[in-house]
């Protein structure tokens, strides 16, 4: 037991709207997907409407679970929000699945994906060319300076002095 004492440095949260709207959109897709596979097994039972659902048309039933996963990463990220970006003194956590060492974080940059969405990204230090998307910047609630602020100030609070407090 850690006696309740949490560590948790709270660095980014994110907006509760775009995580329903992505919420409902992918429950009303799957949902209007399994009614479509389901329309022609009306009246021949439950395990005829069942085997149709997810049987019937591959594409139909590949969309339903792409949709239900879609519902379920949504779900997960709107539990989150208040505490999405956050450090615990050695890692930078995103959201409760992914984490990078402070001290092979390099830098924060804003940059463009390959639809053109704007995100947050990690330049992390491990031989490797890509950067790490942190978060789009359209779910951030707050500023994207401000988190870039937070992750840099605790990456050179690691490294034994704040640079933010030599700045004033």
């Amino acid at each position: 037991m850690t006696g309740g004492f949490s560590r948790q440095i709270v660095i980014g949260r994110l907006k509760a709207k775009p995580l329903l709207a992505g919420q409902l959109l992918c429950g009303l897709a799957a949902a209007a997907l399994v009614v479509r596979q389901a329309n022609g097994a009306g009246g021949d039972g439950a395990g005829e409407v069942l085997r149709a659902i997810l049987f019937s048309n591959l594409l139909a039933s590949a969309g339903i679970v792409a949709a239900l996963l879609g519902f379920a990463a949504f779900f997960r990220a709107w539990r989150r929000r208040d505490a999405f970006i956050w450090h615990d003194g050695a890692r930078l956590h995103r959201g409760a699945s992914d984490s990078w060492p402070l001290p092979l974080i390099r830098d924060v940059v804003i940059s463009k994906g390959e639809f053109g969405v704007s995100s947050l990204r990690l330049v992390v230090d491990d031989d490797s060319e890509v950067t790490r998307e942190l978060v789009k910047l359209y779910l951030l609630a707050d500023s994207p300076e401000a988190v870039r602020g937070g992750v840099m100030f605790a990456v050179a609070g690691l490294r034994g002095f704040p640079a933010g407090s030599a700045m004033n």
